[in-house]
């Protein structure tokens, strides 16, 4: 498998390629040059099928040959060892639960699996490899626990200063070791904007032997896909398959679920809930993009006001507004929502859902009112302790301290404080 730039100005690149380079030299994001077809049989076998072996035949074309089938196979194993259970919640609503891994939120998956493949290929390159992430929320927490003491890797993660839960900072600023963050007085967009002129930086990339671990990342996307298939997997009715519904900000996530989509799973229709940054929102209702300055909101792992996944969304979709409209749907749902969601949820159906959740749980209801035959999968992306302190004032209760988090909140948290100037991170990365 080879791997074009969206901005089709660079040669085609293999997977190991495209992850030690993460961004393309032209600045577009790499894409597969196919999207290969399921095997004859999977899906109608699927529930034979182990976690491993099914994530195993989704990624393993996209691989291809730059990694050796018994070392892909055991980066499997340890990129999805934990549970993504479907629970029901109502009598046409369910979800997929990818909070189960080490910190309680669904980037688990692609930063372990990239974080494993990068170790494999950095093995050979006698140079130090910095590992530059913005994060809006969960990535951050992720990127730090997936890399954390891989050898040859320092890893530098960007965040925008408090707009992130607070959960979600002692997460990526607690670690130490290879594991830096820089505060950023500014927005997720701002954070963004630096990785990506550093990357564009000729001179500093002769300098530092730089990667991305944000879903820009094609081994930090693509592996978002097992979700797809794991819910299908679990879901009872294989002849009506399930509308699924995403929580979305950048958009790496639902594309993932496109991909999956496109390889011949079967799904009824996707919707990708947003919240006050609803720059998709409009395009699907319009058919014109338009980036806007992101606004903070409570799900503010959503809150990206210019999705770098969306180019990856329309090259899925031949850049053809009626194949995309006819594959997805979007709801943009406020923060009032948000809240009587998640409070309505807990009351009527003992389920708690963290603030994304809600905003795919308000979206699903929305789009099952229009197409009230169908039923639906909302993909809940993170625990709800890790906004406790968003959710606990709306269900007026404490919510449940998984072990992992206790053991960090007493913690101090150690990051750089820093404006939103590429200079003064440059001067950063180069000291």
């Amino acid at each position: 498998m080879l791997y074009y730039s969206t901005n089709k100005q660079t040669l085609r690149a293999d997977f190991k390629e495209a992850t030690i380079k993460g961004q393309a030299p032209d600045k577009g994001l790499y894409f597969p040059e196919s999207i290969p077809q399921l095997p004859a049989g999977f899906i109608e076998n699927i529930d034979l099928f182990s976690k491993e072996e099914i994530a195993f035949t989704a990624i393993q074309p996209f691989v291809g040959d730059t990694i050796p089938t018994e070392v892909l196979k055991k980066i499997v194993a340890e990129t999805i060892n934990f549970d993504f259970p479907l629970v029901q919640i109502t009598d046409d609503i369910y979800s997929l639960e990818l909070f189960h891994g080490p910190t309680l939120a669904f980037k688990d998956v692609g930063a372990r699996f990239m974080s494993r493949c990068l170790g494999y290929f950095v093995q050979d390159i006698n140079k130090q490899v910095t590992v530059l992430v913005a994060t809006s929320g969960d990535t951050g927490g992720a990127v730090a626990s997936g890399f954390y003491g891989v050898e040859g890797v320092n890893v530098v993660i960007l965040y925008p200063s408090g707009k992130v839960s607070s959960v979600q900072e002692l997460q990526l600023t607690t670690l130490g070791k290879n594991i830096t963050a820089i505060e950023i007085d500014g927005n997720f967009d701002d954070c963004q904007q630096l990785v990506k002129q550093a990357f564009a930086d000729e001179k500093l990339n002769e300098e530092l032997f730089l990667t991305s671990a944000n879903s820009i990342n094609v081994a930090r996307w693509l592996p978002q896909q097992f979700y797809y298939f794991y819910a299908f997997q679990q879901w009872t009715d294989k002849k009506n398959p399930p509308v699924i519904c995403v929580p979305s900000g950048n958009f790496g996530n639902i594309c993932a679920g496109m991909v999956a989509y496109l390889q011949g799973l079967p799904v009824k229709h996707f919707v990708a809930a947003v919240n006050a940054n609803d720059s998709v929102y409009k395009y699907l209702q319009t058919g014109t993009y338009q980036s806007q300055q992101a606004v903070a909101t409570l799900s503010n792992a959503m809150d990206v006001g210019n999705p770098s996944n969306f180019i990856r969304m329309m090259e899925l979709f031949k850049h053809e507004y009626p194949a995309v409209k006819n594959a997805v749907s979007s709801f943009s749902i406020t923060d009032a929502e948000t809240k009587a969601t998640l409070k309505d949820t807990f009351n009527r159906n003992s389920y708690l859902l963290d603030p994304h959740g809600a905003v795919a749980f308000a979206g699903l209801e929305k789009y099952l009112k229009q197409h009230p035959s169908d039923k639906g999968i909302i993909l809940e992306t993170a625990h709800p302790v890790k906004f406790y302190d968003v959710v606990e004032p709306v269900i007026e209760q404490p919510v449940e301290r998984p072990a992992s988090i206790l053991g960090i909140l007493n913690k101090k948290k150690e990051s750089v404080r820093m404006n939103p100037e590429y200079q003064s991170f440059k001067e950063y990365l180069l000291s």
